[in-house]
């Protein structure tokens, strides 16, 4: 027999539900994998905009915590559900189209669900360095084979050194089973695809013990990944690393991507600065994953708004910190080695920036993979709640409602896990199909953002009667209506920065849920939501989904965000 919360009436370990068994704290450490998303684009920032960094990740990160009052009052308002601010956004969306809901929680996956991948081709990349490392090109090795090799080169000292380089790469670097091209991009299945492949397993045999197992894990592993991160965030502004009369200044973007030039606060310049805030938010806002786990809370009512607040702070701390004594350490030239972009080496020149002798860098680069593999088991426990709670709410196909013995989504899990190791193919190749997929994610993560926000207002107008056990001054949920848009812009003229194809990818994409709705909603269910999904409208069980307080206003938004997506890629052309 369930036992009962005295607080919600709802019951705990009931068969074939998740289980009540975490507090805030519990979210706390599931979400503490979110600060390490900074590995995943700080070089590629800094590669994109130069000394205007530092700044991009700090009003990024202002902007997510502003954003999250907003999640945290939609999330009180629905105590018996999991899966995060998507699905307490669609239920706002249900009223005015039953095509719209079902887009919040598709985006919020394919947003999320790909940092499995993503996460999984950094960490393999620096395994395969800590034990096939490619040489420096003022290593000595690198320099005696020139000595032996380089007359007969052409091209001069560079050519010789890539020839080296190229020589003296060990054979497990370069080895592939299989590759070929998607367009665009390349798949592979290479070294970094095979234990990447590994990671993501060890995850999921973690991930399988359920919520509470889950939690326990991180604690101990996101100790060993926040206090490192506060090591690389506060010993360089302590030991003379930082270099602040050199890498903060000129205050203004690169003339172009990657090029050390100088630019100007012009058409151009603008154009690199909004597609670095595009792939930031893709990382500073993603600590709203501490709600997603309300219907698996003790006490959902307290629990939920702690969760996020706390979270945020963490987030807020290391996600400005940790890229201003980062760029204050290596500054403009050292930010665009292509190493830093491709993100291969941001463990190591994080490890530098400390000091110490090889231990220490060695012990450095082995948290960061930690902070890596603490960010996937973050992404896998949010991005597969969602899949099962939008199964549940009649969005998704009715597999995904499965739940294990120990409350875990398994077949989610697994879903997760299948389509990750598709991504993981194509992410491991190169840098750029890297970005691609980064940037394709965001674009759903904008649109789940978007849709989110709004729905802060549009629960306040239809269900204001509710009881909210957090109430976000209207001020702060107005403020984040604007940013709504504010971040339409960053995709329409960011996205197309990083790949020319990535806002068109992303939008078909997007697309995709009008096929799976329509067959779990008219072939499965026969036109018919769950009775459940209907109840936490909170119009009773009539199921009466009538009643639009908020009148033509819904629509309005939406029309005002493709025209604002549309608008920004035209008029921003680089």
């Amino acid at each position: 027999m369930s036992d009962i919360t005295a607080e919600t009436g709802v019951a705990i370990g009931e068969a074939g539900t998740l289980r009540r068994s975490i507090d805030w704290k519990g979210a706390f450490w599931v979400a503490s994998g979110v600060p390490a998303l900074v590995l995943f684009s700080i070089g590629g920032i800094s590669g994109m905009v130069g000394n205007l960094a530092f700044l991009i990740w700090t009003a990024s990160m202002l902007m997510g915590f502003i954003q999250s009052f907003t999640y945290a009052e939609i999330a009180g308002l629905f105590p018996n559900k999991s899966g995060g601010a998507s699905i307490y956004g669609a239920a706002a969306w249900i009223r005015y189209s039953k095509f719209i809901a079902p887009l919040s929680v598709w985006c919020n996956w394919f947003a999320w669900s790909p940092v499995l991948s993503l996460g999984c081709t950094i960490a393999a990349g620096y395994i395969l360095n800590a034990f096939a490392p490619i040489p420096a090109a003022n290593s000595p090795v690198v320099l005696q084979w020139i000595a032996q090799h380089g007359a007969g080169i052409a091209g001069g000292q560079s050519a010789q050194v890539s020839a080296a380089i190229a020589a003296l790469t060990p054979s497990l670097q370069t080895w592939t089973l299989f590759s070929g091209r998607l367009g665009a991009v390349g798949f592979s299945l290479n070294s970094t695809f095979f234990i990447g492949a590994i990671l993501m397993l060890v995850t999921f045999a973690i991930q399988h013990r359920g919520i509470l197992g889950t939690a326990n894990v991180q604690k101990y592993i996101g100790l060993l990944v926040i206090i490192p991160m506060l090591i690389v965030g506060v010993v360089p502004l302590l030991n003379g690393a930082v270099h602040y009369n050199s890498s903060y200044w000129p205050l203004v973007p690169l003339a172009s991507a990657g090029a050390p030039g100088l630019g100007m606060w012009n058409m151009s310049g603008w154009t690199l600065v909004l597609g670095a805030m595009f792939i930031a938010a893709w990382s500073t806002y993603g600590f709203e994953t501490a709600v997603c786990y309300t219907s698996e809370f003790k006490n959902p009512g307290t629990d939920t708004f702690k969760a996020i607040f706390y979270s945020g702070l963490l987030c807020l701390l290391l996600f400005i910190l940790v890229p201003f004594t980062f760029q204050g350490a290596l500054g403009l030239t050292g930010m665009l080695d292509p190493s830093i972009a491709a993100g291969t080496g941001v463990a190591s020149a994080m490890a530098d920036m400390v000091g110490g002798g090889a231990l220490i860098h060695s012990v450095m680069v082995m948290l960061m993979i930690l902070a890596l593999i603490l960010s996937i088991m973050t992404a896998m426990a949010g991005s597969s709640r969602t899949l099962y709670q939008g199964s549940v709410d009649g969005w998704l196909p009715k597999y995904l409602t499965h739940v294990n013995a120990h409350g875990a989504p398994t077949r989610a899990m697994w879903t997760d896990l299948c389509a990750n190791l598709l991504v993981l193919a194509v992410a491991s190749t190169d840098a750029t199909s890297f970005f691609f997929i980064l940037a394709v994610s965001n674009c759903g993560y904008i649109i789940f953002n978007f849709l989110n926000l709004n729905a802060g207002w549009i629960h306040r107008m239809d269900s204001g009667k509710t009881a909210r056990p957090y109430r976000a001054p209207t001020w702060l949920l107005g403020l984040g209506s604007v940013f709504a848009f504010v971040n339409a812009v960053f995709m329409g003229a960011g996205a197309k920065t990083w790949n020319p194809d990535a806002l068109w990818a992303g939008l078909i994409f997007a697309s995709l849920i009008i096929p799976v709705f329509c067959f779990r909603h008219f072939i499965q269910d026969g036109g018919k939501f769950p009775a459940n999904m209907l109840e936490d409208l909170h119009v009773g069980g009539s199921g009466d989904v009538s009643t639009k307080r908020a009148g033509i206003l819904p629509y309005v938004t939406l029309v005002g965000g493709v025209a604002v997506v549309l608008l920004s890629n035209w008029i921003f052309s680089g």
